[in-house]
């Protein structure tokens, strides 16, 4: 596995289930670590952000699921599950020799993954952070759920670059489109994603509530206001009903909010982890 120092920001992998594990990483191989899991989309969501994580003293790493980004092996209905996938994420951790307490992010489904690994404390989480995330029966949206009973591929990537440019908004460009929309132009992940759309299903957040209102651990949720889906108000609900939560909410910023405001949320994830 290779190492990063300063705020470079490296992609690199480790083996899980005998295949290669994708992830984005920066700071220095000893710093505290800072788990960041994605969902729909992939671990270029977190990229505006994790120089300022490395700044703060801290390591993010931003780990592209099974079959999705840039990581091997290929999702299957039975593997997409929310709890399949947290069962994965422990492999995972336990691959990169992780020892001690790790904070955790979660964005989209990955938010749901996160959840889980809290709620059942399958792994020692020292903080925890949702950015716009499903939450308890927000999800799946439309346009994801539609792709349960299976599409061609070309379908799924033109599903995901319409996606990419209405969530993007004006930040929008030709060019970062198709750098969100690059792995779908293998039909391997284009398979993986339609096996996490049919997976899909939002009891496995719903469960959870009981245990999340009993955790003390604490938590920051990042909000961009425009979120179709994700909508502000489950946040707003988390907020109120699960302890030790903070809300910021991102005007004029959508599903993924790091793109439009990466200084803001960058400092803001540093100085909630680093705290």
């Amino acid at each position: 596995m290779s190492e990063t120092t300063d705020t470079t920001v490296l992609r690199t992998a480790v083996q899980v289930d005998g295949e290669p594990a994708s992830f984005l990483t920066a700071g220095r191989q000893g710093a505290p670590p800072v788990l960041m899991l994605h969902g729909t989309y992939w671990s270029r969501v977190w990229l505006p952000v994790l120089d300022h994580l490395a700044d703060a003293g801290l390591r993010p790493i931003a780990v592209d699921l099974p079959g999705l980004g840039r990581s091997g092996g290929e999702l299957t209905p039975a593997t997409a599950t929310v709890p399949a996938l947290a069962d994965w994420v422990t492999r995972f951790v336990a691959a990169l020799n992780l020892s001690g307490p790790v904070a955790l992010a979660g964005h989209d489904i990955g938010g749901a993954i996160a959840q889980h690994l809290l709620a059942y404390d399958r792994l020692d989480v020292s903080r925890f952070a949702l950015v716009n995330s499903v939450l308890y029966d927000s999800w799946p949206a439309p346009h994801v759920a539609r792709f349960r009973d299976g599409d061609t591929g070309e379908g799924v990537l033109d599903a995901r670059r319409q996606a990419i440019t209405r969530v993007l908004a004006d930040v929008a460009t030709e060019s970062l489109v198709a750098d969100y929309a690059d792995p779908w132009t293998d039909e391997r992940v284009c398979r993986s994603w339609m096996a996490l759309a049919g997976a899909a299903d939002n009891r496995y957040t719903l469960d959870l509530v009981p245990a999340l209102q009993r955790s003390t651990t604490p938590k920051l949720l990042i909000w961009g206001e425009n979120d179709l889906h994700e909508k502000v108000e489950y946040a707003e609900r988390f907020a109120a009903e699960m302890p030790r939560t903070t809300l910021i909410r991102i005007p004029n910023a959508d599903h993924i909010p790091m793109e439009n405001a990466p200084d803001r949320i960058g400092r803001a994830l540093a100085d909630f982890f680093a705290a």
